[in-house]
């Protein structure tokens, strides 16, 4: 719904008109409503960026001050570094004018040091976090990437249960679970033995791949909130194409090359047409776009109240047309069966 002013709205901070134009919808059952545009800052670190906090912060001002209202981050993200940057940027930014969602789970580069969903862990990062973001709480906290734990019962009976004693406490204010794999995050929604909020999927509502569309219905069931996350496919969706370390296959990285270079040939951004595409889609209450400039967030606000033009919708229809020779659209179990494979190496 537009013409609102949601309870972030912060008088003198904001620009209202720009508010009112914002979508906002009901995140689950949980009582906030949250911008169908929302600011993901994995890209606020060194994994994809030389970071400069400076161009951080103005970015991420302009985003909020149009409107956005929901940020995600996680302890993964450049270990801490996306955290710290935030950190000092949120100082600045009343508190009142966002929601903010961090996770527990996934944290080190190093192979035997990159996950633990211990109890003991959940409970240091959660510490860590609030530290590095310079708040006392965040509004959502989820279990980042669960299927690589050893286990999902793991999940399920010692890292969730520790996630809601942090809820309790009013370090965070709700819960959920992140991952690539849908069905696995469809299996922990339905044994989850506490109440759940919401889930974060990525690259699985896209123009290759819509995997998240069958299992809408059992998330809406669960009245969760459903956050859909890299649409541009982690960067094969752009004309500046994916990062030397994208585990996709070799089929889709190719895919994506064909209908990169068409939009190239043509001057449209392909990953233009990868936004508005998953902005079409029911079902999620927010698409989780990383941003790392002014000029991107102009961008994605300029696709989400206005659209495409003629030329792109043609163009839309040719890349769509493209996607339709893609016989496998996912790399599914394929960064899972890699890590354990690494992890049996690792330990002999």
């Amino acid at each position: 719904m537009s013409g609102i002013l949601p309870e972030t709205f912060v008088p003198g901070f904001h620009d209202e008109a720009q508010v009112r134009k914002m979508v906002y919808n009901d995140f689950g059952s949980t009582g906030l409503k949250v911008s169908k545009l929302s600011f993901g800052t994995g890209v606020f670190c060194y994994a994809y960026n030389d970071v400069s906090v400076e161009n951080c912060r103005e970015t991420l001002l302009k985003a909020l001050k149009m409107g956005v209202n929901y940020i995600d981050t996680a302890p993964y993200y450049g270990h801490g570094e996306s955290e710290e940057v935030l950190g000092k940027i949120l100082e600045g930014i009343p508190r009142k004018a966002y929601y903010i969602a961090t996770k527990v789970g996934r944290y080190e580069k190093d192979l035997k040091e990159q996950f633990n969903f211990s109890a003991e862990k959940t409970k240091q990062s959660i510490e860590a976090s609030l530290q590095r973001l310079r708040l006392d709480y965040v509004d959502v906290l989820q279990v980042h990437d669960v299927e690589f734990a050893p286990s999902l019962d793991m999940v399920l009976n010692e890292t969730l249960p520790t996630v809601q004693e942090i809820v309790k406490s009013g370090k965070a204010r709700f819960m959920g679970v992140t991952g690539y794999p849908v069905r696995t995050l469809a299996e922990c929604v339905q044994k989850s033995p506490v109440k759940l909020d919401m889930i974060l999927s990525y690259a699985r509502l896209t123009l290759f791949d819509e995997t998240l569309k069958e299992f809408l219905p059992v998330f809406k069931k669960h009245h969760l909130a459903v956050v859909n996350a890299a649409v541009n496919g982690l960067g094969l969706l752009t004309n500046r194409g994916e990062r030397s370390w994208h585990v996709a296959t070799k089929q889709i990285k190719d895919v994506c090359a064909t209908a990169r270079q068409l939009c190239i040939q043509n001057d449209v951004e392909l990953g233009k047409l990868a936004v508005w595409h998953s902005l079409q889609q029911e079902g999620p209450a927010t698409t989780l776009v990383g941003m790392d400039s002014v000029e991107i967030v102009d961008y994605n606000l300029e696709v989400l109240h206005n659209g495409l033009t003629f030329k792109e919708r043609e163009l839309y229809q040719q890349v769509l047309g493209v996607f339709k020779t893609l016989k496998d659209r996912h790399w599914e179990n394929h960064e899972v069966a890699k890590y354990w494979e690494l992890m049996t190496i690792s330990t002999k």
